[in-house]
């Protein structure tokens, strides 16, 4: 042995014996479930050692340990005893590590064959270099813009965040500048865009479900930086609506729910299937009339005061399956916002809520798959680059249903049929630096037949083009072109004589034209105009077959275009206290070409009192509405962990849709405002709390609102929608009001994660007609359909382990109002029923208990296939919640009947597949 090598085994020697003698430093403990962090403070205050641990792992690790006066070594091997942690020492370091030991010195005779030690898991060399690149890219000074000494002034920084494994863009990701805490989140096709000082930055990116990392920055002027996020490997995904502390405490938006589809997927649904809206009702705020319905009642409001979009579309129907699906594809779906308030000018013609559904762009570095097999429907969607800069999607889902009926042994079953298909497919392609374009499609078609010769078909279909500009680092635009449509048909044909078809459309053309521009680092600019061309065809009854006797009945299309143009201004005034101020201007033509019927003035609109008929031409106005929309939102930083929040939001509608139920139907139709049946208009002021609790892990909120509204619409006793030439004489126009408290606190992540909700919510009508026969409830405010006061949700996961998983759900609310028949009396002859006041009852609360158990396949990288099964209870409690109560006539008496969906648990079983 040389000199050298002398020398260096000596310097390993005391190496070797210096952390031995400081591993036995002695140290005492006394702590009883304690949290692993208190008990790593305890152990720092009384040694030179730091801990170095993954907090994620630990935050639901408790420790229990009595040592008085024993080495640090006995003192940890004592405290992780049967956790599943284990310890490692390096000279001042102690390493806490998960199931995997972490080796910080090479044993005697390492370079001897068959003495290497082992590791359980496999090594990956393709994932290590990604996490060097990611390293890297963090420990890497990128120089943005042309050098100069002169860092005086400000620049703006432009750039994308995008998937590293896909290519795919990142919505909402979050862009924080550290020392500032000034931060931004990217657009739907992942760019953004800051202002900051010229110099040295340390940014922060950070977004749901992705590794957040860094990037070292050095500002010299105007520039771009691309940025490219991992994704986090978690055996199981967890359910999370926002677990960005930019989104709960920064935003100076409040009322706004993020969600992602990965973490959307462990709450157990009926029928086995991941269901956008289904999540969006287990949110504060967000309710629906009945059990297996996709209505959204939001802050009281009806199912069709809800803006929804898919790919900027309008969608009418979101609902498959007599409600028990949405139109929405899980393994399309990227990303879900919903506003309840702090609505942006660039959103108009609803009055409840905006909710934003974006589809994913596809994958632009291979071909991939994904799909699911559950007892009623089977879905599959395919991606992959075309070319290096264009990138194809296609997802379909149908239903086997149909078959499933057939099987149940149940007469009133006898003839009754369901199915449904959907598809959606996308081309995105990069054109430039400067400009991409993106191409999307959907239809989706029902078909169902309820123990009778009636057939219902009704199908949604939408279309958009979408081109984004940049024209410098300040400036970019986006213009949309869509096309939305809705039509349902019922048919029947059994009886040659009375065999008939009628069917019903709408048909909307929509131009949306955006523009963003950060004039410095305290305004953000956005505005833009838009314009929307309706064609309705409200109904055409026709007969089928050549012996019908079926008298042709077609009510006169409508038509009609709204315009608007906004502008809006995110000001920062200082570092704690921000604003939005936005105003859009809407303004709204009812067209021909249409006969209108005149009606006696100060008289009750009825046939009776009809007196003339004008004739309007094509493209005639017959009436016109408009007017200023004001929104304005505010936040105050009380702290870095807490803010307090206002807006206020009017909106405008002009479309409503008109319906004999509570609950969303395929033969709903849609009305244009006219001469006769106003605009709605509502107003709606609100104020929150913001909190993240211990250390970012926890988020707290509490939302208060008040909200009135204009022109609501009602009806007269009996009213007949379907077919109706004059539809505005069983129309009549309400005022409404509602207010209420929202609760919500979430755990984002860990090994235990989910959120508990509360609200109390409030809605009220009041109709006031021209004569006492039209005035409900003696004009006094009454409960609406959709006024229930309590709702409570709680969505808990659990992960056992790498790759099992359970997860339950709780969900309480009051019964909504109904009318009940109180009496029966005699009148000429004739015995006749004694109603209630509208709504003055209510139907049984409703409870309901879920469980489901999620088993992920194993995590080997280099599989042909990644899968996963999913075993869920829906009800698990069997309980017969009142869907409805209906009444009929036997004898001399008049019996009610409670309606039940789900009476007794529903067992599903789901297979998930990816490649």
């Amino acid at each position: 042995m040389n000199a050298n090598k002398k020398l260096i085994t000596l310097g390993g020697l005391l190496f070797l014996l210096g952390s031995a003698v400081a591993q036995e430093n002695p140290v005492g403990c006394a702590l009883t479930n304690a949290p692993f962090e208190e008990f790593v403070k305890s152990i720092e205050r009384q040694t030179n050692f730091h801990f170095y641990y993954d907090r994620r792992h630990t935050d639901s690790l408790s420790i229990t340990i009595t040592a008085a006066s024993k080495p640090l070594a006995s003192v940890l091997r004592q405290a992780l005893q049967g956790t599943g942690f284990d310890f490692s020492f390096f000279e001042k370091s102690i390493f806490i590590s998960k199931n995997r030991t972490i080796y910080t010195e090479l044993p005697v005779g390492f370079f001897d064959k068959g003495n290497a030690p082992t590791n359980n898991q496999p090594f990956d060399y393709t994932d290590y270099l990604q996490k060097e690149k990611s390293r890297r890219a963090e420990e890497m000074v990128y120089a943005i813009g042309t050098f100069t000494r002169d860092l005086t002034g400000e620049a703006t920084l432009t750039g994308s965040v995008r998937d590293i494994q896909s290519g795919q863009a990142i919505i909402g990701a979050a862009v924080v500048e550290e020392k500032t805490g000034k931060g931004v989140v990217t657009d739907p096709l992942g760019g953004f865009t800051i202002v900051l000082p010229k110099g040295r930055h340390l940014l922060k990116i950070k977004s749901i479900g992705m590794k957040t990392t860094t990037r070292n920055v050095v500002l010299y002027s105007n520039g771009k930086l691309n940025i490219e996020l991992e994704e986090v490997i978690t055996p199981l995904k967890e359910v999370v609506v926002n677990s960005s502390r930019e989104s709960t405490v920064l935003d100076t938006q409040m009322g706004v729910q993020k969600m992602d589809i990965k973490e959307m997927k462990q709450i157990p649904l009926s029928l086995g299937e991941t269901d956008v809206l289904k999540v969006v009702t287990m949110l504060p705020g967000v309710q629906t009339v009945g059990e297996g319905t996709l209505g959204l009642n939001v802050r009281g409001g009806t199912a069709s005061q809800n803006l929804i979009l898919f790919n900027d579309a309008i969608v009418y129907n979101p609902s498959h399956f007599f409600g028990f699906f949405s139109t929405f594809n899980p393994d399309v779906v990227k990303s879900v916002e919903l506003y309840k308030s702090g609505v942006t000018a660039d959103y108009g013609g609803r009055l409840a809520s905006v909710l934003e559904v974006q589809a994913r762009e596809g994958n632009y570095k291979k071909l991939a798959g994904s799909g699911g097999i559950s007892p009623v429907s089977a879905r599959l969607t395919l991606e992959g680059p075309i070319t290096d800069k264009t990138v194809f999607m296609i997802g379909a889902r149908t239903t086997y249903s149909d078959w499933v009926l057939h099987q149940i042994n149940d007469p009133s079953l006898k003839n009754t049929q369901a199915s449904f298909y959907d598809v959606d497919a996308s081309i995105n392609h990069k054109i430039n630096a400067n400009n991409q374009i993106a191409l999307s499609g959907y239809i989706s078609k029902d078909h169902f037949r309820l123990n009778s010769d009636t057939a219902y078909q009704y199908s949604n279909q939408s279309a958009t083009v979408k081109w984004r500009h940049v024209f410098n680092p300040k400036l970019f635009s986006s213009l949309i072109a869509s096309y939305s449509g809705y039509n349902f048909e019922v048919a029947s044909d059994k009886n040659p004589k009375t065999a008939f078809a009628m069917d019903y459309s709408i048909r909307q053309f929509n131009v949306k034209a955006d523009f963003n521009y950060q004039y410095n680092a305290r305004h953000a600019l956005t505005g833009g105009v838009s314009a929307i061309r309706y064609r309705l065809s409200p109904g055409d009854l026709a007969p089928l077959g050549g012996n019908s006797l079926i008298t042709p009945n077609q009510v006169q299309q409508e038509n009609a275009l709204e315009s608007a143009a906004y502008v809006g201004d995110n000001f920062e005034v200082s570092s704690k206290l921000s604003f939005y101020a936005g105003v859009r201007y809407s303004f709204y033509q009812y067209l021909g070409a249409k006969d209108v019927l005149q009606y006696q003035e100060g008289q009750p609109r009825d046939t009776s009192t009809i007196v003339n008929s004008v004739h309007y031409g094509p493209g005639k106005t017959i009436a016109n509405y408009g007017g200023l929309e004001p929104r304005v939102s505010a936040r105050y930083l009380l702290n870095e962990n807490s803010s307090i929040k206002f807006s206020y939001n009017r909106m405008r509608q002009y479309i409503q849709m008109l319906s004999n139920t509570t609950v969303i139907s395929p033969i709903d139709i849609w009305k244009l405002s006219d001469s006769y049946i106003k605009p709605q208009v509502g107003d709606q002021v609100s104020i929150g709390y913001y909190r993240n609790l211990n250390k970012n892990l926890i988020e707290l909120s509490i939302e208060g609102y008040y909200k009135t509204i204009q022109n609501t619409v009602d009806y007269k006793s009996g009213a007949l929608l379907l077919l109706n030439h004059h539809i505005e004489t069983d129309i009549l126009n309400a005022d409404g009001k509602a207010y209420g408290v929202e609760f919500l606190l979430k755990k984002p992540n860990g090994k235990i994660n989910g959120w508990v909700s509360y609200t109390y919510s409030r809605s009220f009508l009041r109709t006031v007609g021209v004569t006492a026969a039209e005035t409900i409830n003696h004009g006094n405010y009454y409960p609406s359909n959709y006024d229930k006061p309590h709702a409570f949700n709680f969505i808990g996961n659990y992960k056992f382990s790498r790759r099992l998983n359970f997860s339950l759900n709780a969900i309480y609310s009051t019964g909504r109002p109904i009318t009940l028949p109180i009496a029966v009396y005699n009148l000429e002859g004739a015995d006749r029923v004694y109603y209630s006041d509208r709504n003055q009852f209510r139907i049984p609360d409703y409870l309901r208990f879920d469980l489901s158990v999620n088993v992920e396949g194993n995590h080997k990288i280099k599989k042909l296939a990644h899968s996963s099964w999913t075993f869920a209870i829906y009800n698990v409690l069997g309980r017969h919640n009142v869907y409805s109560i209906y009444f009929a006539s036997q004898s001399t008496y008049i019996n009610g009947y409670q309606m039940s969906i789900f009476a007794r648990p529903i067992p599903t079983i789901t297979y998930n597949f990816k490649f």
